[in-house]
């Protein structure tokens, strides 16, 4: 049961691992501090914050949201820490149009769950007036057990007051750091989609796509990218497609500080609506309506694609769930109609009992029966739908075997997003639906290349995984050369050993890499040193504001590079600039796919789990590893496929290289 706090009363916690929800009717930042029993923070490494979303038993949100869910381990904190504390701040970097203090917005929500969301406490934040930071609620130990209390401090001198508050001498610098993290998380979100509307109304809503295991699905806010543009894209971000609404060259409410003042709404938009989308044909009475590709809303035949594609993922999502939930119940009635008779002596001897049981059994079966009946015609639904989506697919959304991509041509434009695969569930074998991850990339990938049960063990030989896993690699970052306009993506590979040479033969015989595969330990040294040193100076141009500061003939694409083997050839200081790569490379456009084995990289012991929790896992061969965050289904991976001995590959990355020489001229 469900303990409700109010400020000051505390809860026993039974488990250790537990997630700290957190619901806002605003976007703000969330942290989480340890300190010790006088409750002082020794350093700015006992915080979890945007900057630094990983801390020993800590994990958080890396941006401003209205929802959050911070991980916490109970059982990680050293002996040192006695006091967990949730931290709520409103964004000090959202350019004004943030509320200005806690007392103009809904009270904050906050509440300590299971792993499997079951509440354990909650607390609302109320009584806030001027206030922009709080401490929510605390975690605390007590004589050897944990407890929760309700907070409710807030501060208005925000962040930087309230770590003054609990001992921290960098507060000021820290508060400070935060809000860079915040700002930059802000500057490369996007908005989150409107619901799925009624199952009558075929406009579809854009719907958010699916994510990883350990990554968080936070409503996120769409405000103007105010990063500077490296090859034709905003660093580490785009915006939706479409017109985004006109604003005035300067604030309306600001006087005459930067330009002539605009009068305009701020909100109306002067471009023209979205064309509607193609209609269906009349349906036969009693009959379901046709299918027609596109007919999601959109401002282009893409974006309507890619809405359509989200929406048909939601569907099965959501009648997989409630397939799920009606044989729960059946089986739920079952066990308590057979109680009930079992309970009675009488029943048990003679024929009363054993019909009593049959009734029990016969009623679950007729409940399954329609509840699967129900999914089967619309599963039946989705198929046909995928059946005239599928091949309306643009090569970015289809897969290596549409004829799509024997017209292919190097686009003009980057899509809005990219084809990783297909996702499936088991109550539903017979659809597929793609998987999409926007575009540019927010994190890096990993290619698990390690054994796996998914096929009932018919990969055994760890070779053969390896193999799997780097072709899966290169055919991934094939697709990436091929979304991206001439000389808007390079690809660097670190191949200490030499030993995925033939799984890179497509690319670096059709010479779209940018060097040769980096071998041994200077290889892999130089690749690193350059790439980190990459990050540094995008960084310092943005930070001081100055990016067209950057040194002549630097390269302004986008970089992926492709680590084969790891650990394999990596001294300590090359991982830790892995590590550097994948926290801050994503937001200046440097990726990393890692083709590894994570059991073969614990020799390093657990300073490399932030790196794995910070890749998206993707496999060789299908691995129900997959859960979306709205009912929490595994879904079943299953990697793109090149048909065998087809050379659209080779095709497509040959064109890619031709378009690039071009460019180069």
């Amino acid at each position: 049961m469900t303990a409700e706090l109010v400020r000051g009363q505390n809860h026993p916690l039974s488990q250790s691992r537990l997630e700290v929800r957190i619901s806002a009717g605003t976007p703000v930042a969330a942290a989480a501090a340890l300190s010790d029993e006088n409750g002082r923070i020794h350093g700015t490494e006992w915080v979890a914050h945007p900057g630094a979303p990983v801390q020993p038993g800590l994990e958080v949100s890396r941006q401003a949201a209205a929802d959050h869910r911070l991980a916490v381990d109970l059982d990680a904190m050293t002996d040192a820490v006695h006091r967990v504390s949730v931290l709520l701040a409103l964004p000090a970097a959202n350019g004004g149009a943030g509320p200005a203090r806690f007392g103009v917005v809904a009270a904050p929500f906050v509440a300590v769950t299971g792993l499997d969301g079951t509440e354990v406490a909650s607390y609302t934040i109320t009584g806030l007036e001027a206030e922009t930071a709080v401490v929510a609620l605390e975690l605390y130990r007590r004589q050897g057990a944990w407890k929760v209390r309700a907070v409710g401090q807030g501060y208005a001198g925000g962040l930087a007051e309230l770590f003054a508050d609990q001992g921290l001498p960098e507060a000021v610098q820290l508060a400070g750091g935060i809000d860079e993290a915040v700002a930059r998380g802000l500057a490369r979100s996007v908005q989150a989609p409107p619901p799925r509307p009624a199952d009558g109304d075929r406009s579809r809503q854009a719907a958010a796509p699916a994510v990883g295991p350990d990554q968080g699905a936070a409503p996120q806010v769409n405000t103007p990218d105010p990063a500077p543009s490296y090859g034709g894209q905003p660093v580490g971000g785009q915006g939706e497609g479409g017109p985004q609404p006109a604003y005035g060259s300067a604030d309306p409410h600001a006087g005459t500080g930067g330009g002539p003042v605009n009068y305009s709404h701020p909100r109306r938009q002067t471009s023209a609506p979205p064309p509607p989308p193609p209609a269906a044909p009349p349906a036969q009475p009693g009959q379901q309506a046709r299918p027609v590709a596109g007919d999601a809303t959109g401002w282009s035949m893409e974006e309507r694609l890619y809405n359509q594609v989200w929406g048909m993922f939601e569907d099965l999502a959501r009648t997989t769930a409630a397939y799920r939930s009606a044989v729960d119940f059946a089986e739920s009635r079952m066990d308590k109609e057979l109680e009930q008779a079992l309970s009675d002596p009488r029943s048990r001897i003679g024929g009363q009992g054993d019909a009593a049981r049959e009734a029990a059994r016969n009623r679950y079966a007729q409940l399954v029966d329609q509840a699967r009946a129900s999914l089967d015609r619309d599963v039946a639904q989705l198929v046909a739908e995928a059946e005239v989506v599928e091949p309306a697919l643009p090569p970015a959304f289809a897969r290596w075997d549409n004829p799509c991509w024997h017209a292919y041509r190097v686009p003009m434009e980057i899509p809005m997003a990219l084809r990783l695969g297909d996702l499936r569930l088991p109550e539903a074998e017979s659809i597929r639906i793609p998987m999409l991850l926007r575009l540019p990339l927010e994190r890096g990938l990993w290619m698990d290349s390690g054994r796996t049960d998914a096929l009932g063990g018919s990969f055994t030989d760890s070779h053969d995984m390896r193999r799997l896993a780097m072709e899966t690699a290169v055919a991934h970052a094939a697709r990436l050369l091929a979304v991206y306009p001439a000389g808007e993506f390079t690809v660097h590979v670190i191949d200490p050993a030499g030993s995925g040479a033939q799984a890179l033969a497509p690319l670096t015989q059709t010479g779209v890499l940018a060097a040769p595969p980096a071998q041994g330990a200077a290889g892999v040294t130089e690749v690193l040193a350059r790439l980190t040193q990459r990050v540094d100076l995008v960084q310092m141009a943005l930070r001081g504001g100055a990016p067209d500061a950057l040194p002549p003939g630097f390269d302004t694409s986008q970089q992926l590079l492709i680590v084969n083997d790891f650990p394999h050839g990596f001294d300590d200081r090359a991982v830790n600039q892995l590590r550097y790569l994948v926290d801050e490379g994503p937001s200046v456009g440097v990726h990393l796919m890692m083709v590894a084995d994570r059991e073969e990289s614990a020799g390093y012991g657990p300073l490399l789990d932030p790196l794995w929790r910070s890749l998206l896992r993707l496999t060789a061969v299908p691995d129900d590893h997959l859960a979306d965050p709205w009912v929490g289904h595994a879904w079943t991976y299953e990697p793109p496929v090149v048909p065998p001995d087809s050379q659209v590959l080779r095709q497509v990355l040959t064109q890619v290289a031709q378009a690039r020489r071009t460019w180069n001229r």
